[in-house]
C-alpha cells in the first residue's frame, strides 16, 4: 500500500497561488453566468424563442456563449441594469415620500385633536361639538 498523503509542506506556494486563481475564475464564471441568465429574462425586447436559444447557447457550448453574448449584447445589458437601478430608486423615493406624507398627516391629526381638547378643557367648546369636530378630524 503506497498510499501516498499531501501535507502543507508538500504543497508548493505556486501551486496555492495556481488553486486560488483557479478557484477565484470558476466563482467569477458563475458569476457571469448568472448575470447573463438575470440580463437575459430581464429583457422585454427578446421573444421567448431568442431567450430560449441564447440559453441554449451559452449551456451547450459555454465559454464561446458567454463571449459571444457579450460582445453582441454587452452594452444592451449595461443599459438594461442602469434602467433597472433607476426603477428601484424611483420607486423607493415614491414610497418615501408616500410614507413621509402619511407621517405628517397624522401628526396633523394629532395636533387638531390637542388643539380641540384644550378648547374643551377651557370651556370653549361643549361636549357635543368636541365629538362632532374629533369625529371630522378622525374621518
Amino acid at each position: 500500500m503506497a498510499d501516498s498523503v499531501t501535507l502543507a509542506y508538500d504543497y508548493p506556494m505556486l501551486g496555492v497561488f495556481w488553486t486560488t486563481l483557479w478557484l477565484f475564475l470558476w466563482i467569477l464564471w458563475f458569476f457571469l453566468l448568472f448575470r447573463i441568465f438575470g440580463d437575459l429574462f430581464r429583457d422585454d425586447e427578446l421573444n421567448g424563442w431568442a431567450k430560449a436559444a441564447w440559453i441554449i447557447f451559452v449551456i451547450v457550448l459555454p465559454f464561446l456563449g458567454v463571449f459571444v453574448y457579450v460582445l453582441v449584447r454587452g452594452r444592451g445589458m449595461g443599459h438594461r441594469e442602469t434602467t433597472a437601478a433607476q426603477a428601484r430608486q424611483e420607486a423607493f423615493d415614491a414610497y418615501v415620500r408616500r410614507t413621509a406624507a402619511n407621517d405628517a398627516s397624522r401628526a396633523t391629526q394629532a395636533d387638531e385633536l390637542t388643539k380641540l381638547s384644550q378648547l374643551k378643557e377651557r370651556g370653549d367648546i361643549s361636549e357635543e361639538e368636541f365629538q362632532r369636530a374629533k369625529g371630522k378630524v378622525l374621518h
